[in-house]
């Protein structure tokens, strides 16, 4: 049998947190999430235990309802070239919007980062599920949860396209003759699909990895086929191994379908350790994060998921309301889950509120409790790695000083960094120039 790869492990950097009254914790700091130096300590912390990368999370509408950390927070590609220059091997992921922006500028962007870096970005296409977004940038409506995804694919299509402008070795940059370049190996796009037209060329070269690596993020039919046919990497969120693991099988199946290696697509699972000396430790731990949050921040941070609806006019201690279609044009797959789960185990609003907002999963407990369950999931194939998301600061420290020594440990993490590149520490192949392949070919 062939050995298993080893874990991969990302680190989501949230300011002041993913939680709706989290940074009222004595430990967070009120500002982290426009703290330039908090972002670099966390970001040399997941690099002191040789993570493959920092995943920089966004969104693009706001209300008065929304997470803390969303009203006031770091521009991902502004911050990830940032962490570039006090970083060396770690990956910089960061979240760009495939509905409400232009493929040659973000080609640009991403070009850019993945030089400075040296080889270490990654863009996680999303598709923007509020509708508000819209109003942010004079369109007059928010496409479809359908038509996001169409956008996303040819979006893909047009930004790779443009990343192999330029051949590996066109910049001869020869001053005994004055060439800079060959122009045979500079080439143009033209691109002319249903949602945009680009000739290219990019007016930036690829970098030693290529291409930068492309993540996705939604768990939905239309994202899984996303995934299957141009992603890299799957940042997903399963509560429970069995669903992790059907989550795991159908993406690297449809993987395979699309003519592709399964092992051309990391699967990375969002996991919130909580770890103490002790499992009465971990589990204090928990409920001070968790007692931080009232009902009234529970319904606020639910309603999101829902087109910002307000769930107040509802009875608290009734069974969850039926909402119909709510949020199908959203985050279609998180509140299909919701609703499902809420009428499966016939929760109440109040129930299905605080369990979203302060939601308790498996990872909470002692070193060896979290990197066994950690094992289980990789040697079980319910995921290649886990993108880490730490509620408070120390929460990450933790991590490293805890559990990554006991995977190490067990032969199943790395020492050091194989690459210098965040494709070659994830172990997936440099994409060959489209020009370049096509003249070997022939």
């Amino acid at each position: 049998m062939a050995k298993r790869k080893q874990i991969k492990f990302g680190a989501l950097i949230h300011g002041v947190g993913g939680n709706v009254s989290v940074w009222r914790h004595p430990e967070v700091l009120p500002d982290a999430s426009v703290n330039f130096k908090f972002y670099t300590e966390q970001a040399q912390l997941a690099e002191k235990g040789k993570f493959d990368l920092v995943f920089i999370a966004d969104g693009l509408y706001i209300n008065e309802k929304s997470i803390p950390h969303f009203l006031n927070r770091f521009e991902p590609i502004t911050i990830l070239s940032a962490l570039a220059a006090v970083t060396s091997n770690i990956g910089l992921v960061g979240t760009l919007s495939s509905s409400y922006s232009e493929p040659f500028t973000v080609a640009r962007q991403f070009g850019s980062l993945d030089h400075i870096s040296g080889g270490r970005a990654g863009w996680n296409v999303v598709t923007s599920p509020l509708e508000g977004s819209a109003l942010n940038y004079g369109k007059p409506a928010h496409p479809t949860h359908d038509e996001r995804y169409k956008i996303a694919e040819e979006y893909l299509e047009v930004t790779r396209g443009l990343w192999d402008s330029w051949e590996d070795d066109a910049f001869v940059r020869n001053k005994e003759t004055g060439v800079f370049f060959d122009p045979e190996k500079l080439h143009r796009l033209d691109h002319k699909g249903t949602y945009f037209s680009v000739q290219g060329p990019l007016n930036i070269s690829r970098s030693k990895q290529g291409h930068p690596v492309i993540f996705q993020a939604g768990s939905s039919e239309s994202g899984k086929k996303l995934a299957a046919k141009g992603a890299d990497a799957v940042f997903t969120g399963q509560e429970n191994l069995e669903e992790a693991k059907q989550f795991y099988r159908e993406v690297k199946e449809r993987t395979v379908a699309e003519g592709r290696s399964a092992d051309d697509i990391v699967i990375l699972p969002g996991i919130g350790p909580i770890i103490g000396r002790t499992q009465e430790e971990a589990e204090r731990k928990y409920e001070e994060i968790a007692n931080l949050v009232t009902v009234d921040n529970a319904l606020n941070y639910l309603g999101r998921f829902f087109d910002h609806h307000d769930f107040t006019r509802y009875p608290l201690d009734e069974p969850f309301p039926e909402l119909g279609d709510l949020g199908s044009n959203s985050f279609r797959s998180g509140t299909d889950k919701i609703k499902a789960v809420a009428k499966e185990q016939n929760l109440t609003l109040r129930q299905v509120a605080l369990q979203a907002a302060t939601p308790r999963g498996q990872f909470v407990g002692t070193p060896e409790h979290i990197a066994n369950l950690i094992q289980r999931w990789h040697e079980e194939e319910a995921a290649d790695g886990f993108i880490i998301h730490s509620a408070i600061p120390s929460g990450l420290t933790d991590f490293v000083d805890l559990v990554v020594p006991i995977l190490q440990e067990r032969g199943l993490y790395r020492t050091e960094y194989e690459s210098d590149t965040l494709r070659g520490n994830l172990g997936l192949p440099v994409p060959a120039n489209r020009y370049t392949d096509s003249k070997v070919k022939v």
